[in-house]
């Protein structure tokens, strides 16, 4: 006898706790009514919505839980559901995940295995249950264990389920999206497979929450090893397979297949969904964007465009004495072929009242970065007006390697509340532009997303004649090289000048980003792809004195 499986790939927000509990007890009915399961998981924490972080210091936030998860328990009949929660004991709070039968919690497992690194923080609030044993249930006679996420990633918590009898395991996750991170979740799951015999469902939640933004890309594997393919990312899908006890092997049912895991192209999709999700959950309907016809604001209009629509995006040329009519050009042409609002508002007077004020005080020094900073900080100025006047959340549009190295103005072109590209560097935005002009195909009323001149052209501030990027930086290629190996890869400077890189050059980017530190304080969030994103995965002091 085979048993029908569904597996809610779905986004819980965090902190909706009653709009959460009534989409399990829904999606509980569906599960049954529709498609015939027996059992249907929910991702970690899902009641909750992960990460909840300080929340689960206010005791009513847990109460609220505890209370939302006996409402839905009392609903949960004629199938077996397994919820996410955070579960309050005394002094002392577990992730847990429950077993819900015949409308009552049967069953509780507390999570073993608690990530402290990168996002993750759940030392700080949640406690390992040092009497706990592995979660077993039997369902028309076959063997059900439970794990939650990290768990997986340690032999033990699974080992201890397979010798408490276990043919299949459930894994609820809250595994957020970074680049080649498929690949690893499913060599992970072959070992496990491999090491027990055990069949596995692992469930992964999805969707955006602030800086992360998690992918689902859930994942079943047989007993034998056979993984089959992740479901389709950065989507919410109600997943069916049966499976087979006595063969351990899974039948996909209602599996929507991923069928792009390209590296730009998972991408990409990761932060048009942050971007969506950012803009629903904080109640924006509408973007604005100051629009240069550089590369970066070019790839953040086309990702606005691919997350809330065209006719919510409005974007701002905002040229000053140094613009180039190409620049003015090139912002236009991409507007008419993505059908986007497109405004002009001269800097040229604001900073012009700037400069005089500041005359008497500026008088017989030459113009320097401050009269550059003027007039991003003029650009800014005007952004926010628009957003306070009309509403709707701007975003601004710097790039990794300018947070990196302090190529960025604050208060000026950092203003903003969202930052869709922060966790690209240079080199990876120009990927992304080709890709999605190679992948998007003719933009809704013709020609290509991000225009082929936006590419092509060199990068520039253009605060003053004929400034380049590369008059203040390394090329690009060699920037990125050097970021990605201290950033993402910790390297000392000593390690990156011994694979090749000249000396002076690493001692100059490192200082960099060293004395920028205070700028990356206050950027807005935006999405994480990377392994290392600034925020609250790489968090250093502001004041340090070690270099």
């Amino acid at each position: 006898m085979t048993l029908r499986i569904a597996m809610a790939q779905c986004d819980f927000p965090v902190g909706a706790i009653a709009a959460n509990a009534a989409r399990i007890v829904r999606l509980a009915a569906q599960a049954r009514d529709e498609h015939g399961a027996d059992v249907i998981l929910f991702p970690e924490l899902a009641l909750s919505g992960y990460p909840p972080e300080d929340l689960l210091l206010r005791p009513r936030f847990l109460a609220d839980c505890e209370a939302a998860m006996q409402a839905i328990a009392s609903e949960v009949r004629g199938i077996v559901a397994v919820v996410g929660w955070p579960q309050a004991a005394g002094a002392v709070v577990y992730n847990a995940a429950s077993v819900l039968r015949d409308g009552a919690i049967e069953q509780t497992y507390r999570k073993r295995e608690l990530p402290n690194y990168a996002v993750f923080d759940e030392r700080r609030y949640f406690d390992v249950d040092p009497d706990g044993e592995p979660c077993m249930f039997e369902l028309d006679g076959a063997r059900i264990g439970l794990v939650i996420c990290e768990d997986l990633w340690f032999p033990e918590p699974l080992a201890r389920t397979v010798d408490a009898g276990a043919q299949l395991v459930l894994v609820p996750n809250a595994s957020p999206f970074e680049r080649d991170k498929h690949a690893q979740r499913d060599g992970l799951l072959a070992e496990r497979v491999a090491e027990s015999g055990v069949a596995l469902a692992y469930l992964n939640t999805v969707g955006g929450q602030d800086a992360v933004v998690f992918d689902g890309a859930s994942v079943i594997a047989d007993g034998d090893g056979t993984v089959h393919a992740a479901a389709r990312a950065f989507e919410n899908h109600l997943l069916i397979a049966d499976f087979d006890p006595d063969t351990r092997k899974f039948a996909p049912v209602h599996w929507p297949a991923e069928d792009d895991e390209g590296r730009d192209a998972l991408a990409w999709r990761a932060i048009v969904r942050g971007t969506r999700d950012y803009c629903a959950k904080n109640g924006f309907d509408k973007v604005w964007l100051g629009l240069s016809g550089g590369l970066d604001s070019s790839v953040v209009l086309a990702i606005a465009v691919d997350a809330i629509g065209a006719e919510n995006v409005t974007a701002v040329r905002l040229p000053s004495r140094f613009t180039a009519d190409l620049s003015n050009d090139l912002a236009a042409v991409q507007c008419k072929s993505l059908g986007v609002r497109l405004e002009t508002v001269s800097i040229e007077a604001p900073f012009k009242g700037f400069m005089e004020a500041l005359g008497p005080l500026f008088a017989d020094r030459a113009p320097d970065v401050a009269e550059e900073n003027l007039q991003s900080r003029s650009r800014g100025v005007l952004l926010m007006a628009l957003s306070n006047k009309f509403g709707g959340l701007l975003l601004t549009t710097g790039n990794k390697s300018e947070y990196a190295v302090g190529y960025a103005t604050i208060y000026g072109d950092m203003c903003g509340g969202y930052a869709p590209i922060k966790d690209l560097y240079k080199t990876e935005v120009y990927d992304l532009a080709r890709w999605r002009n190679a992948a998007g195909g003719a933009a809704p009323h013709g020609g290509l997303a991000i225009p082929e001149g936006v590419i092509d052209r060199p990068p520039s501030a253009e605060l003053r004649e004929n400034q380049k990027d590369q008059d203040s930086l390394p090329p690009y290629d060699v920037l990125d090289a050097i970021l990605y190996r201290h950033i993402d890869q910790e390297q000392a400077r000593d390690e990156i000048v011994a694979a090749g890189f000249d000396a002076a050059t690493v001692e100059r980017v490192l200082r960099l980003v060293r004395i920028s530190e205070w700028k990356r304080h206050q950027a807005a969030p935006g999405p994480k792809v990377s392994r290392r994103a600034f925020g609250r995965e790489r968090r250093y002091p502001i004041t340090n004195g070690y270099s």
